[in-house]
């Protein structure tokens, strides 16, 4: 293992803990953007997806996972952010203007919505968040003259100047140099006073009060910054499958956002990406694989379904930090081996008296 001998403030708040750090993401970025040039249009689209659904798993991770207000209607944003996106494409606006556009109405969105919602906390707050994706679902269903109602919009490839993102590769390589700048973006937003307030709002919103934290300052702060980067993702959802209508962003898909998290790793940049890449990469596996399952279990029309029901069940049970926890237990492993403790992060089943109750 290394320590880092810290003599400053800043240190403790680097973007990378180690110099090496870097490198390796360095590695791992060249590999991202190397690794298509090998696979066909299928796994593309694959990667195109991880990427978009990221950005809203990001989003919504910064708003539940820092700050600790847990949302249920976050499609909504995501479907401001696709129906701006589709509009302002289909009137002959650049891609430059759409996505910052989408994101922008998306984070004003969600200032207007915050400043009542936030004062809620809890079931409350979920269920406030759950009417909110129903009424963005009847607007899109009821103004036919802006969205078209359920006939939904055809978007064309967009384009920037001479360069049209047509291909799967071309806006797999968009998807891509969007996310890496939304979480240098969100990694950047923690390590400032904001990002610090709301971390300590999550952890005891008393102690924050106590210290001199606007909770409705903050909390909003974060349900703009959530709602913004949900409506970029939407704005790459829009061209990727080319068609939208309102049956895309229901009550499930802010469900699903809120599943990545859970299995990704509340708490982290890096679960929103493992959530992702979990979300995306089971169906596929389960499409791949379902010639080879017994009859009876292939014929479940609720297969899919059930299994991600079935993982979230699992992971909070016993392992409530996700994917992204279960990887700094096989790193710390391999880190202190071989004197690794059996019981290192057994967790502890005795509780103070006032902790019982």
């Amino acid at each position: 293992m290394r320590f880092v001998m810290k003599k400053k403030y800043y240190e403790d708040i680097r973007l990378f803990k180690y110099r090496s750090t870097f490198f390796w993401y360095l590695a791992l970025v060249t590999g991202c953007l190397t690794i298509p040039i090998a696979l066909d249009d299928y796994f593309i689209s694959i990667l195109t997806f991880i990427c978009i659904y990221a950005v809203g798993a990001l989003g919504l991770m910064l708003l539940a996972g820092f700050t600790g207000q847990v949302s249920m209607g976050h499609a909504a944003f995501f479907a401001i952010g696709s129906y701006t996106a589709a509009i302002i494409t289909t009137k002959g606006g650049p891609l430059l203007l759409a996505i910052p556009a989408a994101g922008i109405l998306a984070g004003l969105m969600g200032i207007i919505i915050g400043l009542p919602v936030l004062r809620l906390s809890g079931l409350y707050l979920s269920i406030a968040t759950i009417a909110l994706a129903f009424i963005v679902e009847e607007i899109l269903v009821r103004w036919e003259s802006l969205t078209r109602g359920n006939l939904g919009i055809y978007v064309e490839s967009p384009s920037i100047g001479p360069l049209e993102f047509s291909s799967g590769i071309s806006l797999y390589y968009l998807s891509f140099v969007v996310l890496i700048i939304v979480i240098l973006l969100a990694k950047n937003i923690l390590r400032s006073p904001t990002g610090r307030a709301m971390i300590a709002i999550r952890d005891s919103e008393v102690a924050a009060q106590a210290m001199g934290i606007s909770l409705p300052k903050f909390k909003t702060t974060a349900f703009a910054i959530s709602a913004f980067f949900t409506g970029i993702a939407g704005a790459l959802y829009t061209y990727k499958i080319s068609f939208i209508n309102p049956e895309s962003f229901t009550l499930l898909l802010s469900i699903e956002f809120l599943a990545m998290i859970i299995i990704g790793g509340l708490g982290s940049v890096h679960g929103a990406i493992f959530g992702a890449i979990f979300f995306v990469v089971l169906p596929n596996a389960i499409i791949l694989t379902k010639d080879y399952l017994p009859k009876f279990v292939r014929d479940q029309t609720g297969l899919e379904a059930a299994l991600f029901g079935l993982m979230i069940i699992l992971f909070i049970l016993f392992e409530p930090m996700g994917l992204y926890g279960r990887w700094l237990k096989i790193k710390y492993y391999f880190e202190t081996f071989p004197l690794y403790k059996k019981d290192t992060f057994k967790r502890e089943k005795s509780y103070q008296k006032v902790e019982r109750q």
